[in-house]
């Protein structure tokens, strides 16, 4: 019997990858914007004719979420965000300024190493690679376990549309053997300019230590809030919406719904006619033994389902329609399982006051566990939607949009994304909707306006002018005196 070590086998597959990878590189940073948009349309075009294929082999591999729902994500990213990207310059000369003479050069970072989740394997896959190329930058990936098929057939149809489209050999690699051990090779392998990591979080640490730029989506499930002057049917519409779709697997959906006072009984009414489904206590019991594990974290393996089948599975019966299950909520906790990030159609509920009391509410749930994620008001009143985009420790507020499509552009105008920066929770470089602009550095270029003889000399002739003006204090034959009044003449001549 042959023993293979698995983890060896990954890192010798991830070194490859990453040396293949540079040196596809050095060919793509001779290529002008033109040709990298031909390949991206190329790359664009081959993952749309497997969309339907991919979304039910998605569904079916990891067990998470619902194939429909992820066919919109799929084609998304393969029909709409091209479109956006088109009229991008990311690489060669990005801005001149025949005036002030300068410029800007677009410079493609170097390999990217990627991390995609097991929630969206193949939506996040297809995003990657098409804002890499974009940019100019090969790109290595390596799939989560449990969506290992679907990463696959995905990226080797990516492949041979690359090539055929003139893309070369090894600027679209993933790891066919996939291990932590693998992976980490890909991070912190010599070649990796840049670490993108989108809703792994056991990899967190280890990315951040890396030493390389690191982009991080991570933990999601913020809080919406609906204002008294809102218009409470669409609000409650957005919020089903978007918490019910692929099952409350996208991290942006809204997790925590905190509701006017003067309000609360009106947008109860809605959601129930909605399907939401308001737990009582024994049955809120029932579904936190479900969805903890021993150790406090959400179960993994009810992750991306209906909210039927969580009812079902935690003992209780709830009505056909139903869509997501609610929890009424005061007080919050760490010890609250319904604080904990939950990737499934589940919501806390919690009556505010007043939209002053609000805001507080939101604050508190926003640091104990989306860390700034993201958040969404439902308001006509522009002075509470300006207060909230002024004070909340977020990276996106939306406003009167379903969160899981209003952060991802669909029906925002933010950029078309399926990685939403996390540096407001302190991890990675960016908050940003991930762009091919995160995956660029701007040289800088300046041109000589001022001879430096000239400038010198003026610098000098406002020195000795300094120095004289403050001459009487030593007199006092006091070094320090001096010393401390020639500063403070220099700073009012600047």
């Amino acid at each position: 019997m042959n023993f293979v070590d698995k983890d060896l086998l990954s890192i010798q597959e991830a070194r490859i990858l990453m040396e293949s990878a540079r040196d596809a590189g050095k060919t793509m940073l001779t290529f002008p914007q033109e040709k990298l948009d031909t390949i991206v349309e190329g790359l664009a075009s081959a993952a749309k004719d497997l969309a339907e294929e991919l979304a039910v082999m998605s569904a079916e591999e990891t067990g998470y979420g619902r194939a429909k729902d992820k066919l919109v994500k799929d084609t998304f990213v393969c029909e709409f965000l091209p479109k956006h990207l088109r009229d991008m310059k990311c690489v060669g000369v990005l801005n001149e300024d025949p005036v002030r003479k300068t410029m800007d050069v677009g410079v493609p970072v170097g390999v990217i190493a990627a991390l995609t989740p097991s929630v969206s394997p193949v939506s996040t896959a297809i995003y990657n690679v098409l804002i890499a190329v974009k940019s100019g930058n090969p790109i290595v990936i390596a799939p989560h376990e449990r969506a290992v098929k679907v990463t696959g057939r995905l990226l080797d149809c990516m492949k041979e549309a690359g090539l055929r489209y003139g893309l070369p050999e090894g600027a679209i690699g993933y790891l066919k053997t996939v291990t932590k051990a693998g992976a980490l090779e890909l991070i912190h392998h010599p070649a990796a300019a840049m670490v993108v990591n989108t809703g792994v979080p056991e990899l967190n640490r280890e990315a951040a230590q890396s030493g390389k730029p690191y982009i991080y989506g991570g933990t999601g499930n913020g809080p919406v809030f609906i204002e008294r002057t809102a218009d409470l049917k669409q609000a409650v519409e957005d919020i089903i919406i978007s918490r019910t779709f692929d099952y409350g697997i996208v991290s942006a959906a809204e997790q925590y719904v905190v509701v006017d006072s003067l309000i609360a009984a009106e947008v109860k009414a809605e959601m129930l006619k909605n399907g939401a489904y308001f737990m009582n206590g024994e049955e809120e019991k029932q579904l936190i033994d479900l969805l903890n594990l021993e150790h406090g974290n959400a179960d993994t393996e009810i992750m991306g389902r209906p909210a039927i089948e969580l009812a079902r599975r935690a003992g209780f019966t709830v009505p056909e329609n139903t869509s997501v299950l609610v929890s009424q909520q005061k007080y919050i906790s760490d010890r609250n399982p319904f604080a904990k990030e939950l990737l499934c159609p589940v919501l806390a509920y919690y009556i505010e006051n007043d939209w002053m009391h609000a805001c507080e509410k939101c604050m508190n749930l926003l640091v104990n566990e989306s860390h700034g994620h993201t958040l969404v008001i439902h308001s006509r009143d522009e002075e509470v939607i300006r207060q909230f985009a002024l004070k909340k420790p977020v990276g996106r507020v939306l406003v009167n949009t379903p969160a899981t499509l209003g952060s991802m552009g669909m029906t925002t105008n933010l950029f078309p994304a399926m990685t939403l920066g996390s540096i407001t929770a302190g991890a990675g470089i960016t908050s940003d909707n991930v762009s091919p602009m995160n995956f660029i550095y701007i040289r800088k270029v300046g041109y000589g306006v001022r001879k430096a003889d000239e400038y010198l000399e003026n610098a000098k002739t406002e020195l000795c002018s300094c120095t004289q003006a403050a001459a009487p204090a030593s007199q006092h034959g006091d070094a320090k005196e001096l010393l401390k009044q020639i500063l403070e003449a220099l700073s009012k001549e600047l």
